[in-house]
C-alpha cells in the first residue's frame, strides 16, 4: 500500500508519494534516539515472521496507520531499567511526532507507546 500525499504549490509541481514504510523507519530511529530506550520488540508474531523471512527488521515493533494528510504511529518499545516510564513515553511521543512531521508534511494525529519490555544491565 502506498501512501498518497498530495502538496499543492504555486507553480502546482505535481504530486508526493511517501511509502508506509519511510514513516516506519522515521519513527523508529526517533524513538531509538531518546535517553531510556534500549530497543524496539515487534511482538510473538512479528518474531515469528521474521523467523519465516517474512519480517524486515528495519520495521520491528513500529506499525503506521496513514492515510493522505494524517497519520497514526505504533511503536512497542523496550526500555532500559531505572527509567521513568511515563517520562520516556512522552519523550517518544513528542519526539517522533515532530520528527515525522517536519520530515513528510502529515498531521501525526496519535503515536501510541507500547512498553513490551525492560532491559537490565548486567
Amino acid at each position: 500500500m502506498e501512501l498518497n500525499v498530495n502538496h499543492f504549490y504555486e507553480e502546482n509541481l505535481g504530486m508526493i508519494k511517501i511509502a508506509p514504510n519511510v514513516i516506519e523507519i522515521i519513527a523508529k530511529l526517533t524513538a531509538l534516539e531518546v535517553e531510556g530506550v534500549a530497543g524496539l520488540n515487534g511482538g510473538v508474531t512479528s518474531e515469528i515472521a521474521e523467523f519465516l523471512g517474512r519480517n524486515k527488521s528495519s520495521k520491528k515493533g513500529v506499525r503506521v496507520e496513514a492515510g493522505q494528510k494524517e497519520t497514526i504511529v505504533n511503536l512497542n518499545v523496550i526500555l532500559k531499567y531505572g527509567f521513568s516510564i511515563p517520562v520516556v513515553a512522552e519523550q517518544i511521543q513528542a519526539s517522533v511526532k515532530d520528527t515525522v512531521e517536519n520530515m513528510t508534511g502529515l498531521s501525526v494525529v496519535e503515536v501510541n507507546v507500547h512498553i513490551s519490555g525492560v532491559e537490565f544491565n548486567d
